[in-house]
């Protein structure tokens, strides 16, 4: 199977969550697809949603290899209800899509997320025996007052993908290189030079970026 297209049929979702429903939007996939996919988005109180650029990027390219994926809101954004917990209550959101995704497909899931989202979805997905691949975009190794810990990841054996721009003031590659060198293998680190944060004007790399690794790194070994 390889990354084709997006397959159009999209629908409304609401997921149970445990501070109420969760808004999300699923992308379908193919009968035989052999993963499900979830992407988290990146900080609410600074604009993420579910809509984000790089969120509905990742989409299309999982989505290319006929996976069904699902993006939601975290809480207190969009129709989702309750309110920010500062990443704590959204790891509970994670599960929750995760749970989700289990009873509809029962398939192996590939998570990724952007900035908070992949900071929360790591934490989420690491120890999730659901969860088969990761990938984080935009990892945050600190952003103003918050530092984020990574140690978890020394213990996380799925394969990771951790891309993020050259140019990423959130995540300075000397600071991420850290953080790769200390996750368990197996795991990649690519870096698209003169990228910032948000991928601005290389979503089409960034999306090439996880196309090759899935196709390489998930289906190949599958």
């Amino acid at each position: 199977m390889s990354a084709t297209g997006t397959n159009p049929a999209i629908r409304s979702v609401f997921i149970d969550g445990p501070a109420g429903r969760l808004e999300g939007l699923l992308n379908a996939g193919v009968p035989d697809a052999t993963h499900a996919a979830l992407i988290c988005h990146p900080h609410p109180l600074y604009g993420g949603t579910m809509h984000t650029k790089v969120v509905f990027h990742a989409m299309k390219a999982l989505n290319g290899f006929g996976f069904p994926v699902l993006r939601f809101n975290f809480r207190g954004v969009g129709l989702s209800e309750g309110e920010h917990a500062e990443g704590r209550g959204e790891v509970d959101d994670v599960r929750a899509a995760l749970q989700w995704l289990e009873r509809e497909y029962r398939l192996p899931v590939i998570t990724a997320g952007f900035s908070f989202g992949a900071s929360t979805g790591l934490r989420a997905a690491c120890p999730d025996e659901r969860v088969s691949a990761l990938i984080s975009l935009g990892t945050p190794v600190r952003m103003e007052e918050r530092s984020y810990s990574y140690s978890f990841l020394g213990t996380c054996s799925k394969p990771k993908l951790f891309l993020s721009g050259a140019r990423d003031p959130f995540g300075p590659r000397s600071e991420l290189e850290q953080v790769v060198a200390a996750a368990a293998d197996p795991k990649q680190l690519v870096i698209i030079e003169d990228a910032d944060h948000f991928f601005e004007g290389r979503l089409s790399e960034m999306r090439n970026v996880i196309e090759s690794w899935v196709g390489k790194q998930v289906l190949n070994g599958a």
